[in-house]
């Protein structure tokens, strides 16, 4: 490729042992991590433990909360079969995965709630990243059948390959979940857990009571616009990404993506690790105050020759 020797490095192992000598190597500066909890917590406390300690960009944990409104139930096919489709790509590996689905008491959806149990009975398991992964989902979805009021909607079949877990859809109303802090965890793969709110105040103190998110999606239509101003600054304050219909698990790099947000989400909820403020995490800020022309760096020279993009006290520049 002609980019210099270790641009690229690939370092294979089990456990936190690999990761830690890493971050703990003072030739290491700063460190951006896609994982569990665990393993962002120990990363970020090894980092924090060194002589001189360096920044963890961690991304950790998310459900990733898609809220259905009434107007969003209309055609409960299309909706559903959605639903299955972000809910189970690539094993549910996704680290934006729609894990936490709030949908309307009634009628509507349980007309919903329906058509994703078809679509997720003929969807099949996918073979997991590693075995731990396999059974920390397997563990994990047993955790949630095992709290009372808790039902299941729906199971795929398991794949053929080893460590395929079956997909899974379970539902409980917002008085369940509440009362289990068991529920609100992530549980990464194919698992969705769907939570039955009455109205608005019921929807309002679940979403109070999420942690951070990595994203938010709402699905409405225009009879809902009073409910979603009523619902956007929750979401705001809750998810790096909000989002208005589609689903979580498309991220585009871009220069508008947002692929972060507020505690547990991720260590730095001021950035993104995707898209173009992402580069901002590896650098660090210099000022040179009152320096001769000749002694700057180009970029920072009155002509500019490089022109690159500058802003000064006159605004935006090129340079000549």
């Amino acid at each position: 490729t002609g980019m210099p020797a270790g641009v690229f490095s690939l370092l294979v192992g089990r456990g936190h042992d690999v990761g830690l000598a890493l971050v703990g190597d003072p030739r290491i500066t700063a460190v951006g991590f896609t994982g569990s909890r665990a393993g962002g917590l120990a990363l970020i406390a090894a980092g924090r433990s060194r002589p001189v300690p360096v920044p963890v960009h961690a991304e950790m944990s998310a459900v990733n909360p898609v809220i259905m409104l009434d107007g969003a139930l209309a055609e409960p096919e299309p909706a559903a079969a959605s639903y299955v489709a972000s809910l189970t790509a690539g094993a549910g590996q996704f680290c934006t995965n729609p894990g936490l689905l709030l949908l309307p008491a009634g009628p509507a959806g349980d007309a919903f709630l329906s058509a994703a149990a078809q679509a997720l009975k003929a969807a099949e398991g996918q073979v997991m990243l590693t075995p731990d992964i396999a059974r920390a989902y397997t563990e994990g979805v047993r955790r949630w059948e095992n709290v009372p009021g808790v039902r299941e909607v729906a199971r795929g079949a398991a794949g053929t390959g080893p460590y395929a877990p079956a997909p899974v859809v379970l539902a409980c109303d917002a008085a369940v979940y509440t009362a289990h802090q068991e529920l609100t965890g992530e549980v990464f793969g194919a698992a969705g857990l769907v939570v039955r709110w009455s109205d608005t105040g019921e929807l309002l103190g679940l979403l109070a009571g999420l942690e951070g998110q990595l994203t938010a999606t709402l699905h409405a239509a225009d009879a809902d616009r009073a409910t979603a101003l009523e619902l956007l600054p929750v979401l705001e304050e809750r998810a790096g990404r909000v989002l208005w219909g589609g689903w979580p698990t498309g991220v585009e790099v871009c220069h508008a993506m947002v692929h972060g947000g507020p505690w547990p989400a991720t260590s730095s909820p001021g950035t993104t690790s995707v898209g173009t403020l992402a580069v901002e995490r590896w650098l660090r800020p210099v000022c040179y105050q009152s320096f001769p022309d000749d002694l700057l760096p180009p970029e920072l020279r009155d002509a500019n020759p490089l022109r690159v993009p500058r802003q000064t006290g006159s605004g935006r520049t090129r340079g000549a």
